[in-house]
């Protein structure tokens, strides 16, 4: 089959990959585009992951699209309420059409004297083959996520194999696991367990969450009972704003603040703790983190229904090393026993970059933990290709859809200006590379070295405020003297920026 040949090419049609389809479409309706997802239905995340009680760790005001009002009473939603609406967005919005199901993008090489993308990769038969398929783009444009969906992170614990009860990863939840009745203990500290307790307790089970650290939970209400308010008052678009903006501005100062003022931040979440749990039960040792707030997630707890498992008698929280897995459950170096029927890993991700695709310039490849990121949207030294990362901190959507307007902009650009060729230019050699992210949780630190560097300043810094973000890609010109423009094919540069220390 002959390559097929397209403007830009989008990898992933998760949250990331809808936001670039509808900004496509919208703000460049001249190009030709696809969206190839290696799955065979949309929604990236919020159709992978089946364990009890997924739900946002954001609330829906700010992870829904600026343009698809968020409409339903609860702020704080379960995945599939979040996949119905991720649906809904495609049906109103025309994006299906755009997507290719069952396609899963192995390579990109960057052809200089040709300017575009040659793009290796399968489609999946109905007999369960593969069918290799080669597509031509002018851009590349990486909407993947970070995370492998293949498999979660498993730490290798000592006798796994003699337990006989079941051992399931969260990510990879069976359909139709029976928990009424049993006795189950979730191995983890982060938003995942938060999630899962509860779910787990209210169908019957009686959960341990068994941490090695202790998590900083912030305890939200599921209503927005503001932006309920605002809904009656204005009309619906107006009051979506209003509560987005709220809710972002909102984001952004807790966050400030942990950075500013970590112990009024400390004190201000552990007292809520403190109000939700159980008469008499101590913050010591089970919610007091060793580290300070937002150097990791914080795991939000709405209607505080994991404190009120906790209450109930439905769970309890260990904190302890894992000596062993045995026959009838664990040996906690302690001395402790947890007996189970039931034992769920939620031990975090495994990071990937690019949807796992190995990418090359002039058949050289790229090795992503070498890249420096160009305004949190591009790579310094390579063309035309663009990738979504989210915020940390808040929202991943909120990220999602100023990179893709943005990419609307410099594509836009190019037609404008009739060239063909955008590539950001390295950092000089006075500028410092720094890590991608200073969060210190495990997934991220397992998989610093491939994730890209940062730069100290300019525009190879990453901003961590939606509004600082909103002024530089929204409103700044395009054209700013680093992004460069060329008309004809251009030669990638012999050496990528990275290969300097950090």
């Amino acid at each position: 089959m002959p390559p097929e040949t397209l403007d830009v090419l989008v990898i992933g049609a998760g949250i990331s990959g809808l936001s670039a389809a509808w900004h496509l479409q919208t703000h460049c309706p001249e190009r030709r585009f696809a969206v190839l997802e290696a799955r065979h239905t949309l929604g990236g995340t919020w159709s992978l992951f089946r364990y009890p009680g997924f739900r946002s760790d954001s609330d829906m005001y700010t992870l829904g699209f600026h343009f698809k009002p968020w409409r339903e009473r609860e702020a704080i939603v379960r995945g599939p309420a979040i996949l119905q609406y991720l649906r809904e967005t495609a049906r109103e919005h025309g994006l299906e059409r755009h997507i290719r199901y069952g396609m899963l993008v192995r390579s990109a090489n960057w052809h200089s004297q040709a300017a575009r993308w040659e793009v290796q990769a399968v489609r999946s038969t109905p007999e369960g083959g593969e069918e290799p398929l080669t597509f031509h783009c002018s851009f590349l444009f990486a909407c993947g996520g970070y995370y492998r969906y293949d498999h979660g992170h498993q730490p290798a614990f000592e006798g796994m194999a003699s337990f006989r009860g079941t051992h399931v990863h969260a990510q990879q939840w069976p359909e139709g696991l029976p928990v009424r009745g049993k006795r189950v203990v979730v191995i983890g500290s982060g938003a995942t367990a938060a999630t899962l307790v509860p779910a787990l307790a209210a169908e019957g089970a009686q959960v341990v969450l068994l941490q090695r650290t202790p998590s900083y939970y912030f305890v939200v209400p599921a209503r927005d009972r503001i932006a309920l308010l605002l809904r009656r008052l204005l009309p619906e678009r107006w009051a979506y704003a209003l509560t987005r903006a709220k809710n972002v501005a909102l984001g952004a100062f807790l966050f400030r603040r942990s950075r500013s003022q970590p112990e009024k931040v400390r004190g201000f979440l552990l007292k809520q703790v403190a109000k939700a749990l159980p008469a008499g039960q101590s913050l010591s040792p089970h919610f007091t983190p060793p580290y300070g707030p937002w150097q990791q997630r914080l795991c939000l707890v709405p209607d505080a229904d994991l404190f009120k498992a906790l209450a109930d008698g439905r769970a309890e929280v260990v904190t302890d090393h894992i000596e062993c897995f045995t026959e009838s459950g664990l040996r906690l170096k302690g001395g402790r026993e947890l007996q189970a029927d039931v034992i769920v890993s939620a031990t975090g991700l495994e990071l990937q970059l690019l949807g796992g695709a190995q990418l090359s310039l002039d058949g050289v490849p790229l090795e992503t933990g070498r890249l420096v990121s160009y305004k949190g949207v591009m790579y310094a030294g390579v063309p035309n290709l663009a990738a979504t990362f989210g915020y940390l901190a808040a929202s991943w959507t909120l990220k999602a859809d100023l990179t893709s307007r943005y990419v609307c902009r410099v594509l836009n650009h190019l037609r404008d200006t009739g060239t063909r060729v955008a590539t950001p230019g390295l950092p000089p050699a006075d500028v410092e590379l720094q890590p991608f992210a200073d969060f210190t949780s495990g997934y991220f630190q397992r998989a610093m070295h491939r994730l890209p560097r940062q730069g100290s300043q300019g525009p190879w810094k990453l901003f961590d405020r939606y509004a600082d973000d909103r002024r530089r890609l929204l409103h700044e010109p395009v054209d700013d003297g680093v992004l460069a423009f060329s008309a004809g094919p251009a030669q990638a540069p012999e050496s990528l920026p990275l290969a300097r220390a950090a």
